[in-house]
C-alpha cells in the first residue's frame, strides 16, 4: 500500500493540472464573450447614431420651416438677412451632424478597443492555465521521481502508512 501513495498523489496532480487547463479555457471563453458583447455594443452605437441623425434632421427641418414662415409672415422676403439666417442654421446643423458622427465613431472605437483587449486577456488567461498545468505536472513528476518507495510526495512529512 505504501508504494501506491506516490502514484495516487501523481494521479491527483494530473487531475489538478487538467482542472487548471480547463479553468484557463473557461476564462478565455468568458473574455471572448465579453469581446463579442463589446462589438455588439459598437454596432448598437452605430444604429443609434443613425436614429439620432434622423431625429435631428426632422427637428432641423421643422426649425427651418418655422424660421421661413416667420420671415415671410413678418413681411420680409427670403433675401438678405432672411437667407443669412437660414444659411447660418444650415451651417450650424451640419456642425451638429458632424459632432454626432464624431462622438459615435469615438464611442464605437472605444468598444472595439475594449473587445480587442478582452481577447488579449482571454489569450493570457488561456496561457496562464496552460502554464499552471505544466507547472503542476512538472512539480509532480519531479516529486514522483525523487520519492523513495514508501515515502509520500510531501517531502519531510513522515508517511503514516509506512
Amino acid at each position: 500500500m505504501a508504494q501506491a501513495i506516490p502514484f495516487v498523489q501523481l494521479g491527483f496532480s494530473v487531475i489538478k493540472a487538467k482542472n487548471e487547463s480547463v479553468a484557463g479555457k473557461f476564462n478565455q471563453q468568458v473574455y471572448n464573450r465579453n469581446a463579442q458583447i463589446a462589438e455588439q455594443e459598437a454596432a448598437q452605437i452605430e444604429k443609434q447614431t443613425e436614429v439620432d441623425l434622423q431625429r435631428f434632421d426632422q427637428k432641423f427641418n421643422q426649425l427651418q420651416g418655422q424660421t421661413t414662415t416667420r420671415i415671410l409672415t413678418s413681411g420680409a422676403d427670403l433675401s438678405g438677412s432672411g437667407l443669412r439666417i437660414l444659411h447660418n442654421n444650415e451651417t450650424q446643423a451640419q456642425l451638429e451632424r458632424n459632432t454626432i458622427n464624431y462622438n459615435s465613431k469615438i464611442a464605437q472605437q472605444s468598444k472595439f478597443n475594449e473587445a480587442n483587449f478582452a481577447r488579449i486577456q482571454g489569450g493570457i488567461a488561456r496561457q496562464q492555465g496552460k502554464a499552471a498545468a505544466i507547472g503542476t505536472l512538472a512539480s509532480a513528476a519531479f516529486s514522483f521521481g525523487q520519492s523513495k518507495p514508501g515515502q509520500t510526495l510531501l517531502g519531510s512529512v513522515p508517511n503514516p502508512f509506512a
